[in-house]
């Protein structure tokens, strides 16, 4: 494989793929299209610009979407149509006001005083249409912020409710970045969609028809000849912009590859310290950059030639309109007002034309972004409710595990013929070799996940016939993977009953032995701890989890190698108070130390998803099997985790 470590290479890449046609397109996922393949000659259906019908049919499924979106604010988008009709009109007939001051008022032969009143009255009427025209707009640009706003908020509160309970495969495949960048970027490209496809468009329009109509009654002779230029002016724009706009697609997605090298190696700073990388990490950020920068001057470049072009042919026009108008003038066939209004509508002529073309390009764009936010929108929730679905009993008698099997592809099975009855109030702990299905079963209680065959019953009913949030309250979870906000203490603790009093948390902290270092940090329960609770040692993020989870009460209470993460004296104080905390609760444990578990009332010993040994911690260890192995390696020292 050739390497790629310097920006000069990167940049051929670049050109070749730009050359093939790989960014010519853009897929509903914000990637670039693929062109086709050396050793395909027909090629992807997309991969000239064209759409499948299945996307197509999307689309349209999409758009109608959109415009029911709109819909609500049918009156605003109406306003916004007229007011732009309107400052058109305005903007167009002021060329006409200067046509009749020079041809009927300065180059007639009449009284100097008719002449000033003249004057004076068109110049007052003449300013009177542009202040209105200028106010007009003003109302138009608010409007149409304003509406953008609405829809915004609209749809961005939508796509987050949808986010927020979509499948956690589903959010995983979509990784941050992209989490983001559907709630930024392309919310606000959407909500561009209307300017783009129907009002910018649809009033250049009508513009561009007015303009010609006013110059063909002005002189028809003369407008030949200006119009004569515009169509080479749209060819030039249309081929120009297609060019170049797929370049910064391919700049914006290097920018997001080197933002995100940069995130991991600030949010790995201390591998990149260990293992000495500093100067490895700031040659790819230095080689990343300067490939983007080779891009952003090739983009340069073809705007530098394409407004070369627009300046030529702007200066074109206006030798074209004096020569032709003077020699029509001579001929007695046009007057200087046409001369002058031809200037000015000439170069109106060129605004119309650029925002058609601009919109055409543009569009794509905007069609995608919308396929990207309206396919989240439409993504099946994560574990809807059934019909009939009830609301969950504040007790727990029993939970059951009946023929339990679960696959996260449908196909391997992690889980296998998992069989167990719970009593309401026990402590179940889970133990086994690493990737045994220990987190997969709590998942399975948490209902991050749902079986792929059989159920979980709890007091005699599928977990499924309970509405899903409802269940949720039943639950207190403690990760091996901390998860904490960037915020004070107390809101950390306090998140999973946000209607907790500062009493409520101080004794949540001191039941998790939490309290104690709480309050020698400098603001105490007031103190911002940093992104994921980055100004804590280990321990102390854990406790606070556990401290968040106590506060919730639970009914079910999961602790995921909870004290994995505690230093021995730690560890200590937890266990200390351990059967207080897990006092009429059912408990599920994984344990990475099993001394921690040897109180529990009944411990699981799983091994490729399936229950090999099951028992209480003397029963197990007189059977001398797989657990009683584990546990003599482990105080022999031999970690076989």
């Amino acid at each position: 494989m050739a390497s790629r470590n310097t920006s000069k290479r990167r940049f051929a890449e670049f050109l070749e793929r730009f050359r093939s046609g790989y960014y010519s397109t853009e897929t509903p996922d914000g990637e670039p299209g693929t062109g086709a393949s050396e050793n395909d000659s027909s090629g992807s259906s997309e991969s000239d610009g064209k759409l499948s019908p299945e996307r197509k049919q999307k689309r349209r499924g999409y758009l109608r979407q959109y415009i029911r979106e709109l819909w609500p604010h049918w009156r605003m988008v109406l306003m916004l149509l007229v007011l732009a009709l309107i400052v058109a009109g305005l903007d167009l007939i002021q060329p006409l006001f200067l046509r009749h001051i020079i041809d009927n008022v300065l180059l007639v032969e009449a009284a100097t005083d008719w002449k000033l009143a003249q004057l004076h009255t068109i110049a007052f009427i003449f300013l009177a249409v542009v202040v209105v025209g200028q106010l007009l707009g003003i109302w138009r640009s608010w409007s149409q912020r304003l509406l953008n706003v609405r829809v915004i908020l609209t749809l961005r509160r939508a796509l987050f409710e949808r986010m927020l309970r979509l499948p956690l495969d589903k959010l995983s495949e979509m990784k941050t970045g992209g989490i983001i960048a559907r709630l930024t970027d392309d919310i606000n490209t959407t909500t561009g969609l209307l300017q783009m496809a129907v009002i910018s468009p649809g009033v250049a329009i009508i513009r561009l028809l007015i303009a010609m109509v006013i110059l063909f009654v002005i002189n028809w002779k003369l407008a030949l000849t200006a119009l004569a230029v515009i169509p080479p002016i749209m060819l030039i724009s249309f081929i120009a912009i297609r060019r170049i706009r797929p370049v910064y697609r391919a700049i914006r997605k290097d920018v997001a590859d080197v933002d995100g090298r940069v995130g991991e190696a600030f949010q790995g700073v201390r591998a990149v310290r260990v293992f000495s990388g500093e100067h490895r990490e700031e040659q790819e950020y230095t080689i990343g950059h300067h490939t983007i920068t080779r891009m952003q001057m090739y983009a340069r470049k073809r705007e530098i030639i394409l407004w070369s072009s627009w300046g030529f042919l702007m200066a074109l026009i206006s030798v074209v309109i004096i020569w032709a108008g003077g020699y029509w003038f001579i001929r007695g066939q046009a007057t200087i007002g046409d001369i002058s209004a031809f200037q000015i509508y000439a170069f109106m002529l060129l605004n119309p034309v650029w925002q058609i073309v601009e919109s055409l390009s543009e569009l794509q764009r905007s069609m995608a972004a919308m396929e990207r936010v309206f396919e989240i929108i439409n993504s099946p929730a994560d574990k809807p409710d059934r019909a009939g679905a009830i609301n969950v009993e504040p007790i727990v008698n029993e939970i059951k595990f009946d023929n339990v099997w679960f696959s996260y592809n449908e196909k391997d099975y992690v889980i296998q013929d998992f069989n167990l009855t719970v009593p309401g109030g026990s402590i179940v702990a889970l133990v086994g070799r690493s990737g045994a299905g220990k987190t997969t079963i709590t998942d399975l209680v948490a209902r991050f996940y749902d079986p792929t065959r059989g159920q979980i019953l709890l007091n005699e009913r599928d977990l499924r016939d309970y509405r899903l949030n409802s269940y949720r309250e039943l639950l207190g979870v403690v990760q091996q993977e901390v998860f904490l906000f960037d915020g004070s203490v107390r809101d950390n603790i306090a998140y999973s009953n946000r209607g907790a009093t500062i009493d409520d948390v101080i004794h949540a902290a001191k039941r998790a032995h939490a309290h104690e270092f709480i309050v020698n940090l400098p603001d105490g329960y007031d103190s911002i701890i940093g992104e994921r609770g980055v100004k804590l040692s280990g321990g102390q993020r854990q406790r606070l989890s556990i401290a968040r989870a106590l506060l919730a009460d639970p009914q079910i209470l999961i602790l995921d190698e909870a004290t994995s993460n505690l230093d021995t004296e730690s560890e200590q104080l937890i266990q200390q108070s351990m059967t207080e905390l897990l006092k009429d609760r059912t408990t599920f444990i994984i344990a990475h130390r099993l001394s921690t578990i040897t109180h529990a009332d009944l411990i699981i010993v799983m091994d490729s998803g399936e229950i090999v040994e099951q028992g209480t911690h003397d029963q197990l260890m007189s059977r001398e099997g797989l657990y009683t192995e584990m546990v003599r390696r482990q105080f022999d020292g031999v970690n076989i985790f």
